[in-house]
């Protein structure tokens, strides 16, 4: 291995292991916890050095924004591939992104709420993000119903999860009912 590979692997790996820093930090104390100061304290890395991988906090947040759409995105994919029925799969991935929602608060706020300075909907999206709209977009079509456009079917539908998952989040709707939301969701959205 020359010299320049194994700065590039050492690179790579400092980066991991902000993102990676960022993210717990932030999931056990919240985005206002995560500094460049402290994240440099736990990674015992100078300032400079986390300033040689990200300009700052928005694109450490973006960082994880990315990684999280990413996993978001097998998750999905995952559930709806084990489903053997469109219904079935339409409410698998109901639950899924709703799930991924709860399990990882700080990552979902990245990903949605925070500002990490990545384009949505746009030329320039960067590829996690697609692909997690395409995740759903693959089983969501199927069930857009006749004239129904399948990208703008699927925006509704992850609107109506989003809605769903922060209102949940911030206490705005009764914990009992969440598995009814669901159902109601897919009843009435999906054409199956």
């Amino acid at each position: 291995m020359s010299v320049q590979e194994r700065k590039q692997r050492e690179r790579a790996g400092r980066e991991r292991l902000i993102v990676a820093t960022a993210r717990e930090l932030a999931e056990q104390q919240g985005w206002d916890a995560v500094t460049t100061r402290r994240l440099a304290e736990r990674i015992e890395y100078s300032q400079p050095v986390l300033y040689s991988h990200f300009r700052g906090k928005r694109e450490i947040i973006g960082a994880v924004a990315l990684q999280g759409a990413a996993e978001m995105a097998v998750a999905l994919r995952a559930v709806a591939s084990a489903a053997d029925a469109p219904r079935a799969r339409v409410t698998a991935l109901a639950r899924a992104y709703l799930d991924f929602a709860e399990r990882n608060p700080a990552v979902y706020d990245a990903m949605f709420q925070l500002d990490g300075g990545l384009a949505f909907a746009k030329e320039d999206t960067p590829e996690p993000l697609k692909d997690a709209f395409a995740a759903l977009l693959e089983n969501l079509g199927e069930v857009a119903g006749d004239g129904v456009h399948p990208a703008l079917f699927t925006e509704v539908f992850w609107a109506a999860l989003h809605g769903l998952a922060t209102l949940t989040r911030a206490g705005r709707l009764p914990p009992g009912d969440a598995e009814r939301r669901v159902e109601l969701l897919v009843d009435r959205l999906a054409v199956v």
